[in-house]
């Protein structure tokens, strides 16, 4: 049998097995996937700030929290009685989608451009997926709401214009079309609004700390 490529990751499956084991944690072995999503969110949310504030180390860490998130699902998933999966089944299911959505790659089709591989993304996720009647199914509504802002202008055939100011006669309805004018004329000039209000904020809590 040939050395393991990745030790270290199969060491970490092997300390997750350990700690859901009969022998292991008692907090471990009471986990669902329900009961562990505000983690999984949580722990996404500090490897963005990792990566933002361009600490490697902490890169490192906070990446090494999400993968473990990753496999503490897996594990739950693999003792499913009805339907169980494995970190394989995840791996095998990612890799056949990623082969299949870059036919550029590892086909006969010609992509050469980022643009065209945006292009051509939506067509061959339609393919995969014929079940989707709308445009907007699949897309996860639990996301920010800049961050679905921008998914949802992503799909648009037109983005949407607006000249609301705010004002004192400012309705929340008005409020919602003004940003969602900004979220699209951040994305129309290669912007990301969800992430630049992050550093504002981030710039405010500096300023104010000062």
């Amino acid at each position: 049998m040939s050395e393991s490529s990745h030790p270290e990751l199969d060491a970490l499956i092997a300390v997750m097995a350990k700690l859901r084991g009969e022998d292991g944690c008692a907090w471990d072995r009471e986990q669902t996937h329900e009961s562990l999503l505000k983690y999984l969110i949580e722990e996404s949310h500090e490897f963005i700030d990792a990566v933002e504030s361009g600490d490697r180390d902490h890169m490192v860490e906070e990446l090494g929290d999400v993968l473990y998130q990753v496999l503490f699902h897996a594990d739950l998933g693999a003792t499913d009685p009805d339907h169980p999966f494995t970190i394989e089944d995840v791996a095998r299911v990612t890799r056949t989608k990623m082969v299949g959505r870059h036919p550029h790659v590892f086909g006969d089709v010609t992509a050469d451009t980022s643009a065209e591989v945006v292009a051509n993304w939506e067509k061959w996720k339609a393919t995969e997926k014929p079940e989707r009647e709308s445009k907007f199914d699949g897309l996860p509504k639990g996301l920010p709401a800049l961050a679905l802002a921008d998914k949802v202008i992503g799909k648009l055939d037109q983005s949407p214009t607006t000249s609301v100011h705010v004002t004192e006669s400012t309705t929340e309805d008005d409020l919602g079309d003004l940003l969602v004018a900004i979220v699209a004329a951040a994305r129309a000039n290669g912007l990301d609004a969800e992430g630049s209000l992050r550093k504002a904020v981030r710039r405010l809590i500096a300023n104010s700390e000062d």
